[in-house]
């Protein structure tokens, strides 16, 4: 997988996160993921699809760090997973979406990007638009792990 694709959507999380929620992830070491079991609760997936690559990617958070996030992001202690976490992940699901585009598009790569859907719940799994490997990619917090999954068929 040509890391050309998978560094905008890196870069933007790490900043996003960095900027909405004063949170410093730092990434862990890739590799194929096995199986279609979330590593966390609460997942963002978004298709994608450019001229020449077509895939989805997702981001799944332990509760524990999606709660310190969405507390940060919205201001007020977030206790539970809820409704409100579900939208918060949507949000940065797209946020993530938008400027791995950006990015992507300096490189001169076009890409169109779907709506985020969510999934919420212990042990749930995603299934990616694509049939290559899955690429995962750990991410560290003070409070907590997430993982950004990216596969694309060329």
């Amino acid at each position: 997988m040509n890391v050309d694709y998978i560094n905008p959507f890196l870069v933007t999380i790490i900043n996003i996160l960095s900027t909405m929620a004063q949170t410093e992830a730092k990434p862990g070491k890739p590799s194929v993921k096995e199986g279609s079991s979330a590593f966390g609760d609460v997942t963002g997936v978004i298709g994608l699809t450019g001229e020449n690559v077509k895939g989805s990617f997702s981001i799944t958070f332990t509760e524990s760090s999606i709660l310190s996030i969405a507390s940060k992001m919205l201001g007020e202690k977030m206790d539970t997973l809820d409704g409100q976490i579900v939208d918060v992940v949507g949000e940065i699901t797209n946020m993530v979406s938008g400027g791995a585009r950006k990015l992507l598009a300096e490189q001169g790569n076009k890409f169109e990007m779907a709506l985020p859907s969510t999934i919420m719940g212990k042990n749930h799994t995603i299934v990616h638009s694509a049939k290559n490997a899955v690429i995962v990619l750990p991410f560290e917090t003070e409070d907590g792990d997430f993982f950004v999954e990216i596969c694309l068929d060329s």
